[in-house]
C-alpha cells in the first residue's frame, strides 16, 4: 500500500479535473483495504473511494483520505458445459475484461465494449449499452462490510438492480466495498443482441456476420465515432440518464415532436434518448468557456481544457434547466457529482 501527501487526481479523474486531496492510499493488493480499514488517516478520514475515475464529477478540493482501488485478477472458478463462472478483481479495467472474454470465446459482454472504468463499479452503475446491462451477467460478488470489517458473498438477487442504479448506490452507498464480481458468460450457444441502435448498419458496413466478436467492433467503432477519448478530451461518457417515462406522456410530447426517438421498456414504460432532448435543446456543441456539451454527441459533458468541475457542473444545470423548459422532463446526472452539498 502506497499513501501519498498533498496528492493530484487530475490523471485519476477522466474529465481531468486539476484537483487535490490530503492523501491518497493506492491499494495494490486486496488485503490492503484492511489495512486502510484499520489505518487512522485512512476509512476514518475517507472522502472518496476511488476506482477508474470515469464516473465521477470532482466539484472541489478533498481535504481529507482517497483510496484508489488497484487490485488485479481474473480466475476461472466453475465451469458447465455451456457456462464459465469468472471471478474477476475489482480493479480490473472493464474493456480490458471485456477483451479478455472475447479472447477466448465466452459471451455476454461484448455490447459493454469499451465503456470506461473498472469491474468493481461496474455493479454499482449497473453499466449498460446497446440492449444489454450488467445485471444479466453477474452471478454475485464480493463485498467488504466497513461496520463489520468481515466479507460477505452478495447474489445478484440481492444488489437491487435497475437502470443504472443498483443497492450500492442507494441503500448501501459508502457502506462497503465491492472486492471481486463473479460472472457468468456463454463458452456456446451465444444470445446475440444486434436490435439496439445501428450495430445493424455497422455490421453491414463492415461486411461482416453477427458474432460475439464482431458486436463488439461495431460498437469500438460506434463509440469511437461519437464518444471523444478521454484522454484528449476531458469527459465521463454519457452525463445524463435517458429519461424513463410514461407512455402517455410520450403520446403527448409526439403532438409536437413526432419523430421524438424512444425504445419501448418491459414495464410498460418508454425510455427517451437524452441526447436527443439535448441536442433539440440547443445545447450540442455549445460551450462556455471550456465547459460544454460534445460536438458529435450532446449527452457527453467536456472539459475542453482549464474547466473546474464547478464549471461542468454550472453546463449541466443549465442543459437540465432548458430541457425542462423545452419539454418539461427532468433530466438526472449519470455521473456521481462529489463535493457538493
Amino acid at each position: 500500500m502506497l499513501i501519498l501527501e498533498n496528492a493530484n487526481l487530475q490523471k485519476f479523474n477522466t474529465f481531468g479535473i486539476d484537483c487535490y486531496a490530503n492523501r491518497l492510499f493506492h491499494l495494490e493488493e486486496e488485503k490492503d483495504i484492511v489495512e486502510y480499514h484499520r489505518h487512522p488517516l485512512g476509512y476514518r478520514k475517507q472522502q472518496l473511494l476511488l476506482g477508474g475515475g470515469s464516473n465521477i464529477l470532482l466539484c472541489s478540493e478533498l481535504n481529507g483520505s482517497v483510496a484508489r482501488i488497484e487490485w488485479k485478477g481474473i480466475t476461472i472458478i466453475d465451469e458447465t458445459s455451456n457456462d464459465l463462472i469468472v471471478k474477476v478483481a475489482a480493479g480490473e479495467n472493464w474493456h480490458e475484461f471485456v477483451l479478455w472474454a472475447l479472447k477466448n470465446d465466452l459471451g455476454g459482454i461484448e455490447n459493454l465494449s469499451l465503456i470506461p472504468g473498472q469491474v468493481g463499479t461496474s455493479p454499482i452503475q449497473n453499466i449498460g449499452a446497446y440492449g444489454v446491462e450488467i445485471k444479466d451477467c453477474i452471478k454475485s460478488l464480493r463485498y467488504y462490510r466497513w461496520n463489520t470489517g468481515k466479507i460477505e458473498i452478495i447474489d445478484n438477487n440481492i444488489c437491487d438492480f435497475g437502470y443504472r442504479t443498483s443497492i450500492f448506490k442507494t441503500k448501501w452507498v459508502n457502506e462497503g466495498v465491492i472486492l471481486s464480481v463473479n460472472f457468468r458468460l456463454t463458452k456456446k450457444n451465444h444470445v446475440l443482441n444486434t436490435s439496439y441502435g445501428p450495430i445493424t448498419e455497422e455490421l453491414s458496413r463492415m461486411e461482416k456476420l453477427p458474432s460475439i466478436s464482431s458486436i463488439s467492433k461495431a460498437i469500438v467503432n460506434i463509440r469511437i465515432s461519437k464518444l471523444p477519448d478521454p484522454s484528449k478530451l476531458g469527459n465521463s461518457g454519457s452525463f445524463f440518464k435517458n429519461p424513463i417515462i410514461k407512455k402517455s406522456l410520450l403520446l403527448k410530447m409526439q403532438e409536437k415532436n413526432p419523430k421524438i426517438p424512444f425504445h419501448d421498456q418491459k414495464s410498460g414504460k418508454v425510455k427517451l434518448s437524452a441526447g436527443w432532448l439535448i441536442e433539440m435543446s440547443g445545447w450540442k456543441g455549445k460551450r462556455n468557456g471550456d465547459a460544454g456539451m460534445h460536438e458529435n454527441q450532446a449527452l457527453v459533458l467536456v472539459n475542453y481544457g482549464k474547466a473546474s468541475g464547478k464549471d461542468l457542473l454550472e453546463v449541466a444545470n443549465l442543459v437540465k434547466k432548458d430541457v425542462l423548459t423545452c419539454f418539461d422532463i427532468k433530466l438526472e446526472h449519470e455521473v456521481n457529482i462529489i463535493g457538493i452539498e
